[in-house]
């Protein structure tokens, strides 16, 4: 169903892949904000580009490259997830349509999230990992047009983030150049590219795999690690 109207936590369709919208900007030229759910690529797209879905028991999909099937009527669990589909907050709790959270801890069939919301258990689906048998795939609207390749693309995501994560540098973190024994601080990142104090401009993958810089610490942290 195509969408004159757009809100803030709808699930959409966005070049056949299943996108959430964080932010809609009524006056610009292309006013829906989303990310690419399986990735979190953030994309922006004009309301009449996107086709609404509306997320059920036993769909499942891709969250930040791993696989969860929702699931109704299924306990919760400390640490795992739960995707919010009927929100209904008390005026203490701050969460919205179709927010993903992390239990905490589990109180009867309701829960407390990590970021201390109080979610009734009629109020979401249960984020149970892996594919289960007889489950919906909505990763994509129409998957006879995504290419093998694509497909073993989206096997290997979970492990290709996990990566990207771990070599993601922050502004203030420093090296040590093996090569002279000088030191270098992150300045600015633009994109996948960092800037160094000394002018050096590498992407993050190039830092992570240079054999001539070492991280020693950030100066946030006042220690090395």
């Amino acid at each position: 169903m195509k969408l004159l109207q757009v809100r803030k936590g709808q699930f959409v369709y966005y070049q056949n892949e299943l996108h959430k919208v964080y932010s809609v900007k009524p006056l610009a030229k292309k006013s829906v904000l989303m990310f690419r759910v399986k990735d979190m690529e953030q994309v922006s797209s004009k309301a009449d580009e996107v086709t609404f879905y509306k997320p059920k028991h036993m769909d499942s999909f891709l969250f930040f490259g791993s696989r969860f099937t929702l699931r109704e009527n299924q306990p919760a669990e400390e640490g795992g997830y739960i995707l919010i589909t009927k929100p209904d907050p008390d005026y203490m709790d701050h969460y919205s349509l179709n927010e993903f959270e992390r239990v905490e801890s589990v109180e009867g069939k309701n829960v407390i999230t990590t970021r201390q919301n109080t979610v009734k258990s009629k109020e979401f689906l249960v984020m149970t990992p892996g594919e289960e048998a007889s489950s919906n795939d909505i990763v994509y609207f129409d998957k006879s047009k995504v290419s093998a390749e694509q497909l073993e693309q989206d096997a290997q995501l979970e492990e290709v983030l996990r990566e990207k994560n771990a070599i993601r540098p922050s502004i203030g973190d420093v090296y040590l150049n093996l090569d002279n024994t000088g030191t270098a601080m992150v300045v600015a990142i633009v994109e996948e590219e960092v800037i160094l104090g000394t002018g050096e401009r590498l992407t993050f993958h190039q830092l992570y795999k240079a054999d001539n810089w070492s991280y020693l610490y950030n100066i946030t942290d006042g220690e090395f690690r």
